[in-house]
């Protein structure tokens, strides 16, 4: 520990009997100051003059990082604002989201546009908070003017988006934009659906609060046939190429070999498309709506097999809420619902719950929700990682504790999720970001004072 006096002392002392480290669990002190993790000591030790927490045995982990959220704002905020999905996420121990370019309104599709969104988050970030731009026929020439204001990357959906502001792109206009993606060296993220008229269609139509029908009306080939021709424009632009929310254990083979030929491509999961198996959502329970849908539990297991073995490089939510009168939950008519899951807040104790009996390890789990996500995004080495000079972005949760999802301790806007009533493993004690304590057994504490992230420069 570098010599200290009183003008330079850190701000606070972490103790944990099992800190997930780089090199597995240790019993360690972390040393915090300015926001930053300034020495990782041996044991428990206390600092004169330092403030110090001890944890005791639950698990200390770098906080995790979703990089697929809708917020909504502005324009839409009674779906979700800033301020209560930040708050959410730091209850489910996520120290940094990424918000989604949709469902704003204004979408977020300019420069002019993402300087509208940043007004929109000020006071209101309990987390760290970075954006995606996104593409739509026609803006293509605004691009490098959107991409220089610090979007993180570009999102793009090969279907209906939902939202009439955000329409779907062709490949024609994949083809006038990956070169100026590429060059700027950051990720296109893909809705990779691609339509096709088939039979399923017509029975949904005539059955629209079937599970089944949903399922049976958006089948692994859309998904399958859309990321075959992501992989060919990875392939032909050299544009970074990054799949959202993959359901389909049908494009797992041509991922394979795709990343084995070294093409930059990256693929991420959703926890309900490996908690819930469509064979056991209930008819009319718009809850469970989603796009691409929950599938079967023969090809959920597929996607646990793909995580463990890095074909998928990590998990996030698609956190995408709306009103109860948008989810239709009177009626239960899943044509006219929302498609969306909430979920954010309890991402992490529902990958747990389902990976410790897929054998995943806590390492596994840390990387495949935090350090993969922070090198994703462009932040590897200050994100994502317990080390000496990275961010003090940290969870201390207890990984054997259950409980019970109840629509109280929700935090974010609509108390609508999938997951209320569900039995869970690892629950969330603290959260930390920039080194401060802004969550703690069941509260929000403190101000907002989470950070803007903007793309780092190459």
């Amino acid at each position: 520990m570098p010599e200290v006096t009183q003008n330079s002392l850190p701000d606070l002392t972490i103790h944990s009997t099992r800190v997930l480290t780089e090199r597995g669990l240790k019993d360690m002190t972390l040393v915090i100051r300015k926001g930053k993790i300034e020495e990782l000591l041996p044991g428990k030790q206390t600092l004169p003059d330092v403030p110090s927490e001890d944890v005791g045995n639950f698990l200390l982990m770098p906080g995790l990082i979703d990089s697929h959220v809708h917020v909504n704002e502005p324009g839409r905020t009674e779906w979700e604002g800033f301020e209560t999905i930040t708050r959410a996420a730091i209850a489910g121990g996520i120290t940094t989201i990424v918000d989604m370019p949709l469902n704003s309104s204004p979408v977020t599709i300019s420069a002019n546009t993402f300087k509208e969104k940043l007004k929109s988050t000020q006071g209101k970030l309990y987390c760290n908070t970075g954006f995606w731009g996104g593409l739509v026929p026609g803006n293509a020439a605004d691009l490098k003017e959107l991409i220089e204001t610090g979007v993180l990357g570009i999102k793009a959906f090969l279907t209906h988006s939902g939202i009439d502001e955000f329409p779907n792109v062709t490949e024609a206009d994949l083809r006038i934009a990956m070169p100026s993606i590429s060059d700027a060296r950051i990720p296109l993220l893909v809705h990779a659906e691609l339509e096709e008229p088939h039979a399923g269609i017509a029975a949904f139509e005539k059955n629209p609060s079937s599970y089944m029908a949903w399922l049976g009306s958006r089948p692994r080939s859309w998904e399958d046939k859309a990321v075959a021709l992501m992989v060919g424009l990875c392939r032909e632009f050299n544009c970074r190429v990054h799949i959202v929310h993959l359901s389909s254990s049908g494009s797992l083979e041509m991922l394979k070999k795709a990343k084995a030929s070294g093409l930059p491509l990256t693929v991420e999961t959703c926890p309900q498309y490996l908690y819930f198996c469509a064979e056991d959502i209930p008819d009319g329970n718009t809850l469970y709506k989603c796009a691409p849908p929950i599938r079967e539990q023969e090809n959920n297991e597929r996607l646990w097999k793909a995580l463990k073995e890095g074909i998928i490089d990590f998990v996030v939510t698609d956190h995408s809420p709306a009103t109860p009168e948008l989810k239709k939950i009177e009626t239960g008519n899943l044509k006219e619902a929302w498609g969306g899951i909430a979920s954010l807040q309890f991402s992490l104790p529902v990958m747990w719950t389902g990976a410790r009996k897929q054998g995943f390890s806590l390492k596994e789990i840390a990387a495949l929700m935090s350090a993969n996500v922070a090198s994703f995004i462009g932040y590897e080495y200050s994100k994502g990682l317990i080390k000496k000079g990275y961010d003090a972005d940290l969870v201390v949760w207890d990984p054997n504790q259950q409980f019970k999802v109840d629509e109280k301790s929700i935090q974010f806007r609509h108390k609508l999720s999938p997951y209320t009533g569900e039995t869970l493993y690892g629950e969330v004690k603290q959260t930390y970001v920039g080194g401060k304590k802004v969550y703690e057994n069941g509260a929000v504490i403190g101000a907002p004072e989470g950070k803007l992230l903007l793309r780092q420069r190459n």
